[in-house]
Protein backbone atom coordinates (compact mmCIF):
# COMPACT_ATOMS: atom_id res chain seq x y z
CA UNK A 1 0.00 0.00 0.00
CA UNK A 2 1.39 3.55 -1.19
CA UNK A 3 1.99 5.36 2.06
CA UNK A 4 1.80 9.57 1.43
CA UNK A 5 4.94 11.55 0.90
CA UNK A 6 6.84 7.93 -0.61
CA UNK A 7 8.66 8.59 -3.66
CA UNK A 8 8.78 5.45 -6.46
CA UNK A 9 10.17 5.71 -9.67
CA UNK A 10 8.36 6.54 -12.34
CA UNK A 11 7.78 4.90 -15.53
CA UNK A 12 10.23 6.70 -18.48
CA UNK A 13 7.10 6.32 -20.95
CA UNK A 14 5.53 3.97 -23.27
CA UNK A 15 7.10 1.63 -25.28
CA UNK A 16 7.54 1.80 -29.30
CA UNK A 17 5.66 -0.77 -31.19
CA UNK A 18 7.82 -3.53 -32.94
CA UNK A 19 8.29 -2.34 -36.56
CA UNK A 20 9.79 -3.80 -39.88
CA UNK A 21 11.43 -1.67 -41.64
CA UNK A 22 12.74 -2.11 -45.59
CA UNK A 23 15.74 -0.59 -46.22
CA UNK A 24 16.00 2.13 -49.13
CA UNK A 25 18.39 3.15 -51.99
CA UNK A 26 18.97 6.21 -49.84
CA UNK A 27 19.68 4.37 -46.63
CA UNK A 28 21.88 1.52 -48.22
CA UNK A 29 25.61 1.64 -47.10
CA UNK A 30 25.29 3.01 -43.85
CA UNK A 31 26.56 0.80 -40.69
CA UNK A 32 23.36 -0.41 -38.73
CA UNK A 33 24.34 1.40 -35.25
CA UNK A 34 24.11 4.33 -37.30
CA UNK A 35 20.76 3.92 -38.49
CA UNK A 36 19.68 2.77 -35.25
CA UNK A 37 20.69 5.99 -34.03
CA UNK A 38 18.71 7.85 -36.51
CA UNK A 39 15.40 6.05 -35.67
CA UNK A 40 16.10 5.64 -32.22
CA UNK A 41 16.97 9.43 -31.30
CA UNK A 42 15.83 9.40 -27.92
CA UNK A 43 17.16 6.10 -26.87
CA UNK A 44 20.94 6.06 -24.95
CA UNK A 45 23.59 4.66 -27.45
CA UNK A 46 24.41 2.27 -25.09
CA UNK A 47 21.13 0.83 -25.22
CA UNK A 48 21.22 0.77 -29.28
CA UNK A 49 24.32 -1.58 -28.95
CA UNK A 50 22.50 -3.28 -25.90
CA UNK A 51 19.89 -4.26 -28.63
CA UNK A 52 22.38 -5.54 -31.29
CA UNK A 53 24.53 -7.57 -28.82
CA UNK A 54 20.92 -9.15 -27.80
CA UNK A 55 19.89 -9.89 -30.84
CA UNK A 56 16.74 -8.08 -30.81
CA UNK A 57 17.41 -6.26 -34.08
CA UNK A 58 17.36 -8.27 -37.07
CA UNK A 59 18.27 -7.78 -40.40
CA UNK A 60 16.17 -10.07 -43.05
CA UNK A 61 15.65 -12.39 -39.12
CA UNK A 62 19.17 -12.72 -38.81
CA UNK A 63 21.64 -11.50 -35.86
CA UNK A 64 24.28 -8.82 -37.06
CA UNK A 65 26.85 -6.83 -35.17
CA UNK A 66 27.23 -3.13 -35.19
CA UNK A 67 29.48 -2.83 -38.23
CA UNK A 68 26.90 -4.20 -40.74
CA UNK A 69 26.50 -2.35 -43.32
CA UNK A 70 22.44 -2.09 -44.66
CA UNK A 71 21.47 -2.62 -48.31
CA UNK A 72 18.76 -1.27 -50.70
CA UNK A 73 15.93 -4.08 -49.41
CA UNK A 74 17.21 -5.60 -46.84
CA UNK A 75 14.61 -6.00 -43.91
CA UNK A 76 15.01 -4.33 -40.53
CA UNK A 77 13.55 -5.54 -37.29
CA UNK A 78 13.27 -2.78 -35.37
CA UNK A 79 12.56 -4.13 -31.62
CA UNK A 80 10.17 -2.11 -28.90
CA UNK A 81 12.34 0.41 -26.59
CA UNK A 82 11.16 2.42 -24.07
CA UNK A 83 11.46 5.86 -24.68
CA UNK A 84 12.11 8.49 -22.52
CA UNK A 85 10.62 11.76 -23.65
CA UNK A 86 12.25 13.96 -21.18
CA UNK A 87 15.62 13.06 -23.33
CA UNK A 88 14.43 15.08 -25.94
CA UNK A 89 14.34 18.40 -24.02
CA UNK A 90 18.85 17.94 -23.23
CA UNK A 91 20.74 19.51 -25.48
CA UNK A 92 24.51 19.84 -25.66
CA UNK A 93 25.53 22.78 -23.58
CA UNK A 94 26.22 26.41 -25.24
CA UNK A 95 29.54 26.31 -24.26
CA UNK A 96 30.74 22.34 -26.12
CA UNK A 97 28.90 23.60 -28.99
CA UNK A 98 30.96 26.95 -29.28
CA UNK A 99 34.04 24.57 -28.58
CA UNK A 100 33.62 22.28 -31.56
CA UNK A 101 32.14 25.19 -33.86
CA UNK A 102 35.42 26.87 -33.18
CA UNK A 103 37.79 23.03 -34.16
CA UNK A 104 35.78 23.26 -37.73
CA UNK A 105 39.15 23.52 -40.03
CA UNK A 106 37.25 23.36 -43.80
CA UNK A 107 33.66 23.38 -44.37
CA UNK A 108 31.76 23.67 -48.14
CA UNK A 109 28.06 22.85 -49.44
CA UNK A 110 29.03 19.21 -48.71
CA UNK A 111 31.66 18.70 -46.07
CA UNK A 112 32.81 20.01 -42.56
CA UNK A 113 36.48 18.67 -41.18
CA UNK A 114 36.89 19.25 -37.51
CA UNK A 115 40.34 19.32 -35.64
CA UNK A 116 38.80 17.05 -32.81
CA UNK A 117 40.29 17.67 -29.82
CA UNK A 118 41.06 15.06 -27.75
CA UNK A 119 38.98 14.27 -24.56
CA UNK A 120 35.82 14.68 -26.83
CA UNK A 121 34.09 12.00 -28.03
CA UNK A 122 32.66 11.78 -31.79
CA UNK A 123 29.11 10.99 -30.24
CA UNK A 124 27.30 10.59 -26.98
CA UNK A 125 27.82 7.57 -25.39
CA UNK A 126 30.52 5.44 -22.80
CA UNK A 127 29.77 8.20 -19.89
CA UNK A 128 29.29 10.89 -22.24
CA UNK A 129 26.20 12.02 -23.18
CA UNK A 130 26.90 14.21 -26.17
CA UNK A 131 30.16 14.32 -28.14
CA UNK A 132 30.84 16.64 -31.48
CA UNK A 133 27.89 15.18 -33.92
CA UNK A 134 25.63 16.09 -31.40
CA UNK A 135 27.01 19.40 -30.62
CA UNK A 136 27.10 20.18 -34.38
CA UNK A 137 23.44 19.33 -34.93
CA UNK A 138 22.85 21.53 -31.92
CA UNK A 139 24.48 24.55 -33.14
CA UNK A 140 23.16 23.95 -36.74
CA UNK A 141 19.75 22.72 -36.78
CA UNK A 142 18.70 22.96 -40.01
CA UNK A 143 21.36 20.93 -41.32
CA UNK A 144 21.49 17.17 -41.76
CA UNK A 145 24.90 16.27 -40.59
CA UNK A 146 26.15 12.24 -40.21
CA UNK A 147 30.01 11.26 -39.38
CA UNK A 148 31.56 9.83 -42.37
CA UNK A 149 34.13 8.31 -39.93
CA UNK A 150 35.05 7.88 -36.16
CA UNK A 151 38.04 8.71 -33.85
CA UNK A 152 38.63 7.41 -30.83
CA UNK A 153 37.96 9.82 -27.76
CA UNK A 154 41.78 10.03 -26.90
CA UNK A 155 42.91 10.89 -30.64
CA UNK A 156 42.69 14.18 -31.80
CA UNK A 157 42.75 15.53 -35.02
CA UNK A 158 40.71 15.26 -39.03
CA UNK A 159 37.08 14.10 -38.52
CA UNK A 160 34.61 14.43 -41.44
CA UNK A 161 31.19 15.32 -41.10
CA UNK A 162 28.78 14.80 -44.41
CA UNK A 163 26.21 17.46 -44.42
CA UNK A 164 23.99 15.52 -46.72
CA UNK A 165 23.27 12.27 -47.45
CA UNK A 166 24.22 11.64 -51.02
CA UNK A 167 27.89 12.95 -50.07
CA UNK A 168 27.92 10.40 -46.75
CA UNK A 169 26.76 7.90 -49.55
CA UNK A 170 29.76 8.57 -51.59
CA UNK A 171 32.84 9.37 -48.87
CA UNK A 172 31.73 5.35 -47.32
CA UNK A 173 32.00 3.90 -50.64
CA UNK A 174 35.42 5.78 -51.12
CA UNK A 175 36.23 4.40 -47.59
CA UNK A 176 35.05 0.92 -48.54
CA UNK A 177 37.26 0.45 -51.84
CA UNK A 178 40.43 1.97 -50.34
CA UNK A 179 40.24 5.50 -52.28
CA UNK A 180 40.28 7.67 -48.69
CA UNK A 181 44.08 8.20 -47.33
CA UNK A 182 43.91 8.92 -43.74
CA UNK A 183 48.15 9.45 -42.40
CA UNK A 184 48.49 9.65 -38.41
CA UNK A 185 50.81 10.46 -35.94
CA UNK A 186 52.02 8.19 -33.24
CA UNK A 187 54.23 7.91 -30.97
CA UNK A 188 55.58 4.06 -29.93
CA UNK A 189 57.45 3.03 -27.22
CA UNK A 190 61.12 1.77 -27.85
CA UNK A 191 63.66 2.20 -30.69
CA UNK A 192 61.94 0.90 -34.30
CA UNK A 193 64.09 -0.83 -36.36
CA UNK A 194 61.53 -2.59 -38.68
CA UNK A 195 61.77 0.04 -41.42
CA UNK A 196 58.69 1.24 -42.79
CA UNK A 197 56.30 -2.19 -41.76
CA UNK A 198 53.07 -2.97 -43.62
CA UNK A 199 51.64 -4.78 -40.76
CA UNK A 200 48.65 -6.99 -41.51
CA UNK A 201 46.81 -8.79 -39.16
CA UNK A 202 42.92 -9.52 -39.08
CA UNK A 203 41.23 -7.94 -36.18
CA UNK A 204 38.70 -9.31 -34.38
CA UNK A 205 36.42 -6.25 -33.09
CA UNK A 206 33.25 -7.63 -30.74
CA UNK A 207 35.01 -8.96 -27.65
CA UNK A 208 34.21 -7.20 -24.68
CA UNK A 209 36.31 -7.26 -20.85
CA UNK A 210 34.84 -6.13 -18.05
CA UNK A 211 32.10 -4.55 -20.10
CA UNK A 212 34.12 -2.62 -22.54
CA UNK A 213 35.46 -3.25 -26.23
CA UNK A 214 38.92 -4.94 -26.34
CA UNK A 215 39.65 -5.70 -30.12
CA UNK A 216 42.75 -8.14 -30.89
CA UNK A 217 44.57 -9.87 -33.66
CA UNK A 218 42.70 -13.18 -34.57
CA UNK A 219 43.04 -15.55 -37.61
CA UNK A 220 38.85 -15.05 -37.96
CA UNK A 221 38.73 -11.29 -37.50
CA UNK A 222 38.47 -8.60 -40.50
CA UNK A 223 41.26 -7.96 -42.73
CA UNK A 224 43.08 -4.63 -41.00
CA UNK A 225 45.98 -3.41 -42.40
CA UNK A 226 48.54 -0.40 -41.17
CA UNK A 227 51.36 0.93 -42.61
CA UNK A 228 53.85 2.08 -40.07
CA UNK A 229 57.10 4.26 -41.25
CA UNK A 230 59.44 5.93 -38.69
CA UNK A 231 59.91 9.66 -38.97
CA UNK A 232 62.07 10.50 -35.85
CA UNK A 233 64.01 8.64 -33.03
CA UNK A 234 63.93 9.42 -29.53
CA UNK A 235 67.11 6.98 -28.36
CA UNK A 236 65.85 3.42 -27.00
CA UNK A 237 62.69 5.43 -25.09
CA UNK A 238 60.67 6.53 -27.82
CA UNK A 239 60.00 6.41 -31.97
CA UNK A 240 57.67 9.36 -34.04
CA UNK A 241 55.94 6.74 -36.29
CA UNK A 242 53.62 8.30 -39.86
CA UNK A 243 50.60 5.87 -40.16
CA UNK A 244 49.05 4.93 -43.14
CA UNK A 245 45.68 2.94 -42.66
CA UNK A 246 43.81 1.40 -45.92
CA UNK A 247 41.41 -0.17 -43.60
CA UNK A 248 39.43 1.59 -40.44
CA UNK A 249 38.50 -1.10 -38.00
CA UNK A 250 38.21 -0.06 -34.14
CA UNK A 251 41.12 0.46 -32.30
CA UNK A 252 43.56 -0.67 -35.27
CA UNK A 253 46.29 1.41 -35.24
CA UNK A 254 46.42 0.92 -31.25
CA UNK A 255 46.37 -3.38 -31.26
CA UNK A 256 48.79 -3.10 -34.61
CA UNK A 257 51.46 -1.06 -32.71
CA UNK A 258 50.86 -3.52 -29.28
CA UNK A 259 51.42 -6.18 -32.00
CA UNK A 260 54.53 -5.21 -34.01
CA UNK A 261 55.90 -5.00 -29.86
CA UNK A 262 56.19 -0.94 -30.14
CA UNK A 263 52.82 -0.16 -28.26
CA UNK A 264 51.27 3.12 -28.50
CA UNK A 265 52.75 5.02 -25.61
CA UNK A 266 50.28 6.70 -23.20
CA UNK A 267 47.68 3.80 -24.74
CA UNK A 268 46.23 2.85 -20.96
CA UNK A 269 44.39 -0.30 -23.12
CA UNK A 270 46.90 -1.81 -25.10
CA UNK A 271 50.17 -0.41 -24.21
CA UNK A 272 52.89 -0.98 -21.95
CA UNK A 273 52.14 0.43 -17.90
CA UNK A 274 55.66 0.64 -17.13
CA UNK A 275 56.57 3.30 -20.33
CA UNK A 276 53.28 5.03 -20.16
CA UNK A 277 54.37 5.86 -15.86
CA UNK A 278 58.03 6.89 -17.83
CA UNK A 279 56.48 9.00 -20.37
CA UNK A 280 54.20 10.93 -18.17
CA UNK A 281 56.89 12.42 -16.41
CA UNK A 282 57.47 14.02 -19.94
CA UNK A 283 53.97 15.69 -19.91
CA UNK A 284 52.04 12.49 -21.75
CA UNK A 285 48.89 12.38 -20.64
CA UNK A 286 46.70 10.48 -23.09
CA UNK A 287 47.62 8.40 -25.89
CA UNK A 288 49.98 10.05 -28.18
CA UNK A 289 47.72 9.47 -31.70
CA UNK A 290 46.97 12.29 -33.79
CA UNK A 291 44.88 12.58 -37.05
CA UNK A 292 46.68 14.54 -39.04
CA UNK A 293 45.78 14.36 -42.84
CA UNK A 294 43.10 12.82 -44.91
CA UNK A 295 43.08 13.09 -48.33
CA UNK A 296 40.92 11.37 -51.31
CA UNK A 297 39.59 11.95 -54.92
CA UNK A 298 35.77 13.51 -55.39
CA UNK A 299 33.85 10.31 -56.67
CA UNK A 300 32.38 11.38 -60.22
CA UNK A 301 34.85 14.48 -60.36
CA UNK A 302 37.78 13.36 -59.60
CA UNK A 303 39.12 17.08 -58.20
CA UNK A 304 41.49 16.36 -54.90
CA UNK A 305 40.74 16.99 -51.82
CA UNK A 306 42.88 16.96 -48.60
CA UNK A 307 42.90 18.09 -45.15
CA UNK A 308 45.51 18.44 -42.27
CA UNK A 309 45.56 19.16 -38.73
CA UNK A 310 48.69 20.39 -37.14
CA UNK A 311 50.19 18.66 -34.16
CA UNK A 312 48.58 19.68 -31.02
CA UNK A 313 50.59 21.70 -28.38
CA UNK A 314 49.99 19.29 -25.75
CA UNK A 315 51.57 16.41 -28.00
CA UNK A 316 54.58 18.99 -29.44
CA UNK A 317 55.74 19.57 -25.83
CA UNK A 318 56.31 15.85 -25.10
CA UNK A 319 58.40 15.70 -28.37
CA UNK A 320 60.16 18.68 -27.02
CA UNK A 321 60.34 17.09 -23.90
CA UNK A 322 62.16 14.22 -24.58
CA UNK A 323 64.63 15.13 -27.49
CA UNK A 324 67.56 15.52 -25.13
CA UNK A 325 67.16 11.62 -25.26
CA UNK A 326 67.98 11.82 -29.35
CA UNK A 327 70.77 13.82 -28.48
CA UNK A 328 72.37 11.49 -25.88
CA UNK A 329 72.07 8.50 -27.80
CA UNK A 330 75.40 7.15 -27.67
CA UNK A 331 77.58 7.77 -30.95
CA UNK A 332 81.01 5.83 -31.56
CA UNK A 333 84.06 7.59 -30.60
CA UNK A 334 86.16 8.93 -33.46
CA UNK A 335 89.20 7.31 -33.79
CA UNK A 336 92.40 8.85 -33.34
CA UNK A 337 95.34 8.13 -35.71
CA UNK A 338 98.20 5.55 -34.35
CA UNK A 339 101.04 7.27 -33.53
CA UNK A 340 104.58 6.26 -35.59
Amino acid sequence: MNTPGTDFPRPHGPKSPVTLRMVTADEAGQRIDNFLMRHFKTVPRSRVYRLLRKGEVRVNRKRVDAEYRIQEGDEVRLPPVRIDTSDELRQPSTSLSEFIERAVIFQDKHLLVIDKPAGVAVHGGSGMSFGVIEALRASRPRETLELVHRLDRDTSGCLLVARDRATLTALHALIRNGGMHKTYLALVAGSWQLGTKRVDAPLATDNRQHGERHVRVAAAGKDSVSVFKPVQFFGPLATLMEVDIPTGRTHQIRVHASFAGHPLLGDDKYGDRDRNAEMKAHGLKRTFLHAQSVAFEWPGSGVPFHASAPLPSELAAVLDAITPMKRTAKRPKPRRPARR
